[in-house]
């Protein structure tokens, strides 16, 4: 039985002939393998926007539940239409800044 415990083998490794992680790695779609503050910042600026962006949307759908909700309320619809109304108009700016950062983005790398 010890015998079978302690049995010695050996180990076969598979020779690998290609060009190593660097020729098979590709960068993430829409980045670029340029790491300079500048590009770092501006990918960390792109994705707060597109955060923003979905909060912005989801403000959007909260001032239409509160317009189907106001129940005929004056008030209310045009506390909702407000909202609706002003995030349209930041939704508009942030799609703006985004373009901005792309072709910064692109100036950059």
């Amino acid at each position: 039985m010890a015998g079978i415990l302690f049995y010695q083998q050996t180990a076969h490794a598979a020779v690998f002939g290609g060009g190593g992680l660097a020729s098979g790695a590709s960068p993430i779609g829409g980045m670029s393998t340029n790491t300079s503050i500048i590009s770092i910042i501006l990918i960390i600026i792109a994705f707060i926007l597109n955060i923003v962006l979905v909060i912005a949307i989801l403000a959007v759908i909260v001032a239409g539940m509160y317009l189907i909700m106001s129940g005929g309320d004056e008030a209310q619809k045009d506390k909702a239409k407000k909202i609706i109304f002003y995030v349209i108009i930041g939704i508009i700016v942030i799609v703006m800044a985004r373009v901005i950062v792309m072709i910064a983005n692109n100036l950059f790398s």
